[in-house]
């Protein structure tokens, strides 16, 4: 698995509670332009609508070799491929308040097709955020301490 890009805001924004793997449906030239790496998750989010998973807010550049470059296509609204039971479980866990579907990464699985790992996540308040960094540094440097003294 060779993991191509990450959402790490989401993690620190969001309590990820559950994690599901889904295929994207790409366009001409969108699966070069992601194996160069030219995509980002940022303010990215998934939705359901009319019984169907999309992606949205994801940017993917153009490829820059492409015969025709797409400036307007390249935050356009992308299917994800689940299977409907976990799409029945995800309608469900979202329509609880404040839970979100989130991209988490985007990866080549090992027969070298582009997945998604897909989060739901509930929002962190912004005391959870600050425990979560006290406890971090607490962590670490009890481990800085064992270190030393080893």
């Amino acid at each position: 698995m060779k993991i191509i890009a990450q959402n790490k805001k989401a993690f620190h924004d969001y309590e990820i509670i559950d994690r599901i793997e889904a295929g994207v449906v790409l366009k001409g030239d969108e699966v070069k332009s992601i194996r160069a790496g030219h995509i980002s998750l940022v303010g990215a989010y998934a939705t359901i609508t009319r019984g169907e998973l999309f992606l949205l807010n994801c940017t993917i550049a153009p490829y820059a070799q492409a015969y025709q470059k797409n400036e307007e296509i390249k935050t356009r609204t992308r299917k994800l491929l689940v299977h409907r039971r976990e799409l029945n479980r995800l309608a469900g866990e979202i329509s609880r308040k404040g839970v979100t579907i989130l991209p988490l990464k985007i990866y080549l699985n090992e027969r070298g097709i582009i997945k998604v790992e897909l989060g739901i996540g509930k929002h962190k308040k912004m005391a959870d955020k600050k425990l979560a960094l006290k406890e971090r540094d607490i962590k670490r440097e009890t481990a800085r301490e064992l270190r030393g003294r080893s």
